[in-house]
């Protein structure tokens, strides 16, 4: 039988990357983190693609897709992201590159370059796709949708503990502060931006623990 598809969009800090890949692994699914290339390019960008202003140049960046090759390899059993061979896992997780993402994944042209990647990965099914616009933009015929949500309180504090435990230093009112922006831009940007596609279940999970979400979301796929 052919296993599902699923989208998970949401907000920044809702658990959506950890939440998909634990769910990936009890259902015998691939997790693919859409949020992980687009933080994958911002990396490339920030490292080859400043103008004299210090700022990313996106007509340079845009000409340099032809140089970007990202890919996720499995590594110790965990889908890890690499650009050009080189494992990026933890250098796209830092404030420079937060701070910075949303402007990249606002392009069209950046959308457009990572569209077909992102559909031919869910093709065959047995996929879980978590990011912004996969139930209404990458995967809109998905089997299942859910739009996670959570406070900003509980995201600023969920956000820090995971800055704190990469070693990265930071304030819990730089993370909040970075939190609402990227809100703003992800929701705003004309491309794509982030919205709760129609027929997607919304879980809020301000009070939820990380399992009990993972619960909530196993009993709307109890029957595969």
């Amino acid at each position: 039988m052919r296993k599902p598809v699923i989208a998970i969009d949401g907000y920044s800090s809702t658990g959506k990357s950890s939440i998909s890949k634990i769910i990936a692994q009890k259902l015998g699914l691939v997790h693919l983190d859409t949020g992980a290339l687009y933080r994958g390019i911002t990396y490339f960008a920030l490292n080859n693609c400043l103008g004299a202003n210090g700022e990313i140049n996106l007509s340079d960046l845009f000409n340099r897709f032809n140089e970007i090759q990202l890919e996720f390899k499995l590594v110790d059993t965990e889908l890890v992201m690499f650009l050009n061979g080189q494992d990026i896992s933890t250098e796209i997780r830092t404030n420079q590159i937060s701070q910075n993402v949303s402007l990249i994944a606002s392009q069209k042209e950046v959308r457009d370059f990572l569209l077909d990647a992102q559909r031919s990965m869910a093709e065959k099914g047995g996929v879980i796709m978590d990011g912004r616009d996969i139930g209404t933009v990458i995967l809109p015929k998905a089997d299942f949708k859910f739009f996670l949500t959570a406070s900003i309180e509980e995201r600023t504090k969920r956000r820090f503990l995971e800055l704190k435990g990469l070693g990265i230093e930071t304030d819990e009112n730089s993370v909040r502060e970075n939190l609402v922006s990227r809100d703003k831009t992800d929701s705003e940007r004309a491309v794509a931006p982030l919205k709760k596609a129609e027929d997607a279940i919304v879980i809020d999970n301000s009070n939820f623990t990380k399992i009990e979400t993972i619960d909530l979301i196993l009993s709307h796929l109890s029957h595969f």
